[in-house]
């Protein structure tokens, strides 16, 4: 056995061939024992646009020959500088200015914690600590991420530090009304994904109305982690540019590189920067491959290529087949209950033989009924998630649904391969 610690897979679990993926290419991944199976979740929802682009691969091998390790640690580099420069242009040039780069998800959700209260110190307002976010959402689990994290996934068997963390209840306009009104001068930030990712739960129009007016009145930060919804997921290339104001924070991580490479970003407004230019201070956040030159690259090209691929508009069609069928499958199929999400980020909701929703052990056992009948897709709760690439053809979309109804009609075989979602199987919290 390999040496290997896999993540959210039980020791019994590790080793498996049939969960040893060999090769990606398109979008279907080889295993190796020998089975070639359709990717319905774009890798971790971060293969935007297929496994193997030759453009983004190019970019990367100029920049290891060239410029092998340049980073951002007290020094700058034109990999970066590009990087940042069409990250902007791409988020809004007119409302955005400046570009933190980080290696992953959570340590960008980290970084904007540390960002935010800073800026509040900095602006004569060190009392506002607290940063709020939502149930049953996910930020990473990285401590502060972790922290954030709205799901029961162990914080209290880790000992993680929430005490200047509050959440409330997704799309409760009043339950947010009240925390404001209770906190306003305490409040740091709200930190909101735009569609949560562990329920594919788009936030209302009112909620986000709400976020943005309150924000406005009362003067704490309004972050969208975009790190799933990011990068045309959701029908624009950013969804929240559809929100009546725009965030003073954006997080972006996932489809930035096309899975290619580890990075993510803190993108923020002029606002945000400006206490720090004035005053001259220097935000204490710092990582080893932050905005160095391979991942870089990698953004760089990924932004090109979502251009010339039109992917935004790719997305679209594939998100309009995608609901039909989805819809098709709901009027259709005795157990398949409802759905949820938008775009190209969506949940089927799935009835065990009970007529109950399916519990974790539940998902776990479908999600490898799936992977059987000839498809990946990720565990979601009280079902599966379908998360194609923004490159899928209409057959692509239509072969994924029928590997989901295979799956489902699977009578044969008891699942040999492990959940890969921390919600289907969280460690225990009370320990």
């Amino acid at each position: 056995m390999s040496a290997l610690w896999p993540y959210l897979i039980p020791p019994s679990a590790h080793g498996a061939e049939d969960i040893r993926a060999v090769r990606a290419d398109g979008h279907r991944i080889t295993f190796a024992d020998g089975n070639v199976v359709l990717d319905g979740s774009s890798g971790l929802w971060n293969v935007n646009l297929g496994y193997g682009n030759p453009v983004i691969a190019e970019a990367i091998r100029e920049a290891a020959t060239q410029a092998s390790y340049l980073g951002a640690f007290r020094y700058e580099n034109d990999y970066a500088r590009l990087a940042a420069d069409a990250l902007v242009d791409v988020c809004g040039p007119g409302h955005y200015s400046r570009v933190l780069f980080s290696s992953s998800g959570g340590a960008a959700n980290d970084a904007a914690m540390k960002l935010v209260r800073h800026h509040h110190a900095l602006a004569g307002q060190p009392d506002r600590k607290l940063v709020v976010g939502l149930r049953n959402s996910f930020h990473g689990l990285t401590f502060g991420g972790f922290a954030l994290t709205g799901e029961d996934l162990g914080q209290r068997l880790y000992q993680v530090d929430q005490r200047l963390i509050r959440h409330i209840t997704p799309n409760d306009v009043q339950e947010l009304r009240t925390l404001v009104e209770r906190n306003a001068s305490r409040i740091a930030a709200v930190v909101v994904e735009p569609v949560l990712g562990s329920g594919t739960v788009p936030l209302s129009e009112e909620f986000v109305a709400e976020l943005v007016r309150l924000r406005d009145e009362t003067g704490y930060l309004l972050v969208a982690d975009e790190v799933a919804t990011g990068f045309g997921r959701t029908g624009t290339f950013f969804a929240s540019q559809t929100w009546p104001g725009q965030p003073d924070v954006l997080l972006t991580s996932k489809g930035l590189t096309n899975g290619v490479c580890p990075a993510s970003a803190v993108v923020f407004s002029g606002r945000v920067a400006e206490p720090f230019v004035t005053g001259d201070a220097v935000l204490v956040h710092a990582e080893t491959q932050g905005g160095s030159s391979l991942p870089s690259a990698a953004i760089t090209a990924t932004i090109g290529e979502m251009h010339r691929l039109d992917a935004v508009v790719a997305g679209q069609a594939v998100a309009a087949r995608l609901d039909r069928a989805i819809t098709d499958l709901v009027a259709n199929h005795p157990r398949v209950t409802g759905a949820a999400g938008t775009g190209c980020f969506r949940t089927v909701h799935i009835a065990g033989a009970d007529g109950e929703p399916l519990s974790g052990a539940g998902v776990a056992e479908l999600v490898a009924r799936i992977r059987r009948a000839g498809a990946i897709v990720h565990p979601g709760p009280g079902g599966v998630q379908l998360i194609p690439a923004l490159t899928f053809a209409e057959a692509e979309v239509d072969e994924l649904i029928d590997r989901v109804v295979g799956g489902l009609e699977r009578k044969d075989l008891t699942p040999s391969a492990p959940t890969t979602s921390a919600a289907s199987n969280p460690p225990p919290a009370n320990e």
